[in-house]
């Protein structure tokens, strides 16, 4: 029989010691899931409002997703690239039924990771520019390239950088330039990205890439004023506009298919993952077939794993089951709900500094005081603990360590919100007497 020590036991030997796990000294080691719950290895239940890092979209053991994945897997388990197949074609076809309005070549992958650095890659040879603008406070993944677009030192391992690469400052509207209003600081981060292309690079640019909401960065929402404002900067200076949805797609942030739909913008180029087949390793970049032709005779490219057959069924049923019951103007709907209670939280609660984020994407900022926002990182733990005692799993994000991330899967309805807004309170309640 496989216990929680037994787990515990061969993951502290055989696996590498810089895995990042939850709960410090305690990890805790799942064992089953169904819709939104999950069951650890010694039976205990959890209301999952994490979804496994914003990826399981439609909800654990999903038996549409199961139904498509089990036939696929009968059939062909595997080609590669080199040989088309009926799941990756109908696949790109049903993507293209809902990506923006021209945004319908897509090239497949295995990871968030891999499709943000096939966008750049993409706009490099496209533009025929080198230098990438990043935000700081984003985050791109685990490659070299990635950690280098990540804009914190703490997802860096290693002496990471890549000299074309600069970073500009990220719309932060809680933590603003002297509480100034958020117009004036939409500018002053503007004004920013305009300094940084006219002193750190050679004011030619390949592309920049943001999230509509920084995922790991603690669900920081940037304003649509400069989502756009930024897009015709760096179009001015013959870049790219590069929109990471690897968190924010597929009707999370509600009333839109995309997070970037909140602004008034088309993409070059949208990366997209996670949510995308609901918990199988499958990532999208998106384009123009103008842009994705600019590849063609530019240097031999193919992908092992990428639009594997299994994944791509299962990115099927996902698609299916947002199209059919949980899509986005659903998500808008829970998401009101959800905001609505985290802000009567907000209300009781003085060590909460800010509720933001769009939908079933929603990020609670822990302060130790609201008068001077210190970081209230302890009290975050403190909370991410506190939820695992009720059964609740949530995530925990931001520069400081000091953000909530709420998203659970897209099929959550009243009562799981309920149940969770009580958790919640319990944990929050939890947390303010051990501080």
């Amino acid at each position: 029989m496989t216990t929680t020590q037994s787990i515990l036991d061969k993951q502290k030997k055989h696996l590498w010691p810089n895995h990042l796990l939850y709960y410090g000294e305690s990890p805790l080691p799942l064992a089953k899931g169904d819709g939104m719950y999950v069951w650890d290895s010694d039976g205990n239940k959890y209301l999952d409002f994490f979804a496994g890092i914003l990826t399981t979209s439609v909800g654990h053991n999903n038996a549409t997703v199961n139904k498509y994945m089990k036939e696929q897997i009968d059939n062909l388990l595997h080609t590669s690239t080199l040989y088309p197949n009926a799941a990756h074609a109908n696949l790109a076809a049903s993507m293209a039924e809902i990506t923006p309005e021209g945004l319908d070549t897509f090239y497949f992958g295995a990871s968030g990771t891999d499709a943000d650095e096939t966008a750049v890659i993409m706009a490099q040879v496209y533009t025929g520019n080198t230098e990438v603008i990043a935000l700081r406070h984003g985050y791109s993944g685990k490659s070299q390239m990635a950690m280098s677009l990540t804009g914190q030192g703490s997802w860096r391992m290693g002496p990471v950088h890549i000299g074309y690469i600069r970073h500009a400052m990220t719309p932060y509207t809680y933590r603003s330039l002297g509480d100034i209003p958020e117009d004036k600081y939409v500018q002053a981060c503007l004004d920013d990205l305009q300094d940084v292309i006219a002193t750190m690079t050679s004011g030619k640019l390949a592309c920049m890439i943001m999230e509509p909401i920084q995922g790991v960065g603690g669900f920081i929402t940037l304003p649509p004023a400069y989502i756009e404002g930024a897009a015709e900067i760096v179009r001015a200076h013959g870049g790219l506009i590069i929109i990471d949805e690897v968190q924010t797609g597929f009707g999370r942030t509600g009333t839109h298919w995309w997070g970037h739909q909140h602004a008034n913008i088309t993409p070059d180029i949208m990366t997209m993952a996670k949510g995308i087949a609901n918990g199988m390793p499958l990532s999208a970049v998106a384009t123009t077939q103008e842009i994705a032709q600019a590849a063609v005779g530019k240097g031999l490219t193919l992908s092992t794993f990428g639009g594997n057959p299994v994944s791509c069924a299962a990115a099927m049923g996902t698609l299916e089951e947002m199209k059919r019951e949980f899509n986005p103007e659903r998500c808008a709907e829970m998401g009101a709900i959800l905001k609505t209670g985290l802000d009567a939280l907000y209300e009781k609660y003085p060590i909460i500094g800010e509720v933001r984020g769009r939908g079933l994407m929603q990020g609670i900022e822990l302060v130790t005081d609201r008068e001077s926002k210190e970081p209230g990182t302890v009290l975050a733990n403190a909370v991410l603990n506190e939820c695992k005692k009720a059964g609740m799993l949530i995530g925990k994000g931001g520069l400081y360590g000091n953000s909530l991330r709420i998203a659970p899967p897209l099929i959550a309805d009243e009562n799981h919100i309920a149940e969770a807004l009580e958790k919640l309170d319990y944990a929050f309640g939890q947390a303010m007497e051990l501080d």
